[in-house]
């Protein structure tokens, strides 16, 4: 797995430990409720089992931004994308572009489609994956056919 450039600015960065930096992107109520579902924020132990799963059951990257790493990406063995971007950094048209990217990559690995389970009250989620070529085929079901 290597790096991938998006744009001057952006780059998809293979995933390595570094669990100081990502874990601030989990202290966040607003982000966790986003992503999880879940009112309380990560700790730890729950964000070492996340990446362990992500990167053991497909491909995860973090997402650098302006030489800083900002979120993260995934596309898991079985064609789910997921991504998480810190919330100062949200609502730029990062997230596009990283979708995007994954885009690329699933045609690369001849992947049929891919798809995004994003919770019915994430709006926000639901305009960057449907900007992009998703469809919405279940309450909180996207696809993107290849």
């Amino acid at each position: 797995m290597k790096e991938r450039k998006i744009t001057d600015e952006i780059s998809l960065i293979p995933y390595f430990e570094n669990y100081e930096l990502t874990l601030t992107w989990y202290q966040d109520y607003d982000l966790c409720k986003q992503v999880d579902n879940i009112d309380y924020i990560y700790y730890k132990d729950r964000l070492i089992r996340m990446y362990n799963y992500l990167n053991d059951h497909g491909l995860c990257y973090y997402i650098e931004y302006k030489k800083n790493l900002i979120g993260d990406i995934s596309l898991t063995d079985d064609n789910e994308i997921s991504i998480v971007i810190a919330k100062d950094f949200q609502n730029l048209g990062i997230g596009k572009l990283c979708i995007k990217e994954i885009i690329k990559l699933a045609k690369d690995l001849k992947r049929e489609e891919i798809k995004a389970n994003i919770y019915s009250f994430n709006k926000q989620s639901q305009r960057a994956f449907t900007s992009v070529g998703f469809k919405q085929i279940d309450e909180e079901l996207y696809v993107y056919k290849i």
